[in-house]
Order: structure tokens, then C-alpha cells, then sequence
């Protein structure tokens, strides 16, 4: 049994997996003790690995160690499956690898563009050779929401909306759909200049804010918001190998 700690810019996402398969999850602002009594159930889990976009993360490493018989800490020096091409692989954020694993896991010879919704909207590419390529980062939909209300004098705080008008009728209403287009059409832009540079585009949506842009978004995409868990899963199950080492 592995025990996935993914530590994010706005929130820690804990998880469980058996055997490759994802079997329990939950996620907090603040990671104590009981965090992991509620995930485990009593059980240890045999391995673990701990990923922080926020750096070291020596305090929750030292906490895992307490559930788990070994811990991994994620870090750029870490071996994983896959070629990286970046060319400052130390500044490249862990979620954006670890999502690279997950996707070239799950869709192994494919071409794969991975969208992640969070608190910064990245798309990044892993080529059907395995490689990762890079890609681009913006603000994501939250970040846009609160910009706009920080940093104007009267501007409201605003959130998602289902709808998918084009505009709005009151200053609130314009704000949300602002936001939300913006982000459509720059994800459906983006999308549809690398499907005409690369064939057989396979494209993921991951990431917590996923679930407003998958039905937004017509062009044929596959949602997995467990991306970056199945990718450190496997990088868990590859640095526990002999597969590394070859």
C-alpha cells in the first residue's frame, strides 16, 4: 500500500493506492495527524512519497514517517520513467512532472497534452518518445478572480458560473464570464495551434478547477483530476525497483 502526499500551492492532497489502484483520498488546508488516521484507517502503508510545490518539506516528511516503514521525498534529483528536456529542471514545479508520469502511464506512446487547473493554469507536453517538452503556466481561475478584486477599488470578489454567455448584463456577471471565457479560449487556442504542429494529440484536463472547462471546452479531451497522483504513484513504485537502475 502507497501513501501519495502532494502538497499544492492552495491546498495538501493525500492518497492511497493498492496494487496501481487509486483507493482512497482527501485533501486540507492544514496537514496534521489526523489527516492520515481518517485516510489509513489504522493501517501502515508499506511506502511513501511526499511532493511539495512549496519546496522542502523536511516537518511533513519526518510526519509521514510516522505512517509509512519508508518515505521518498519527491525532489529534481529524484529518478523518474521519463526523459526530461527542460532546461532548468530544478526550477520545474514537481505537480508538473509528476503529471508528465501520470499521463505517459496512462496513455504510454501517445502524444500528451496535460492541462492543470489549479491555482495556476499550466499545459505542458510529454511526447510519444516519453519525453517531457515543457510548456507554459498562467494564472488560473481563482488567481484571476482575486486579482481583479485586490488590485481595482471596487471591483467584487467573484467566482465560477455555469454559464457559458459571452456578455454579461451586470458588473458581477461580467467578471465571472471574463474569467471563465478567458481561459476557454486560451485553453482552445493553445489546443488547436498544437494540433496542427503535432499529430495524434491526446489532451488531459487534471487539476481541481477541471471540472468547470470539460464541458466548456468542445474539442475531444479526457478529464482525470487524480493525474498527478497516479504519476507519483508510479514514480513511488519505479524508485522501489530495479527499473531505475537500468
Amino acid at each position: 500500500m502507497n501513501l501519495i502526499v502532494d502538497i499544492g500551492n492552495t491546498l495538501v492532497k493525500l492518497a492511497v493506492f493498492d496494487g496501481g489502484r487509486l483507493v482512497s483520498q482527501r485533501s486540507t488546508h492544514y496537514l496534521e495527524a489526523s489527516d492520515f488516521e481518517l485516510l489509513l484507517q489504522g493501517r501502515r502503508a508499506g511506502r511513501a512519497i511526499v511532493e511539495s510545490t512549496r519546496g522542502d518539506a523536511d516537518e511533513i516528511v519526518e510526519l509521514v514517517r510516522e505512517w509509512a516503514d519508508s518515505v521518498l521525498e519527491f525532489t529534481p534529483q529524484t529518478p523518474v520513467p521519463i526523459a526530461n528536456a527542460y532546461r532548468t529542471p530544478e526550477t520545474l514545479g514537481r505537480d508538473r512532472l509528476a503529471a508528465a508520469v501520470g499521463a505517459a502511464t496512462l496513455y504510454p506512446g501517445r502524444n500528451v497534452l496535460i492541462v492543470d487547473f489549479g491555482t495556476a493554469v499550466t499545459i505542458d507536453l510529454v511526447t510519444a518518445d516519453g519525453t517531457f517538452r515543457g510548456g507554459c503556466i498562467s494564472p488560473g481561475m481563482r488567481t484571476r478572480f482575486r486579482a481583479l478584486h485586490d488590485y481595482t477599488a471596487r471591483l467584487p470578489l467573484c467566482s465560477a458560473t455555469e454559464s457559458e454567455g459571452l456578455q454579461g448584463g451586470s458588473t458581477e456577471e461580467a467578471i465571472r464570464l471574463g474569467v471563465m471565457n478567458s481561459i476557454t479560449f486560451e485553453i482552445e487556442g493553445y489546443m488547436n495551434r498544437m494540433r496542427e504542429k503535432i499529430d495524434d494529440l491526446c489532451v488531459i484536463f487534471t487539476g481541481g478547477d477541471a471540472k468547470y472547462f470539460a464541458k466548456r471546452i468542445k474539442n475531444t479531451i479526457f478529464a482525470n483530476c487524480n493525474l498527478v497522483f497516479c504519476g507519483l504513484d508510479r514514480i513511488l513504485e519505479y524508485n522501489a525497483s530495479e527499473e531505475h537502475l537500468d
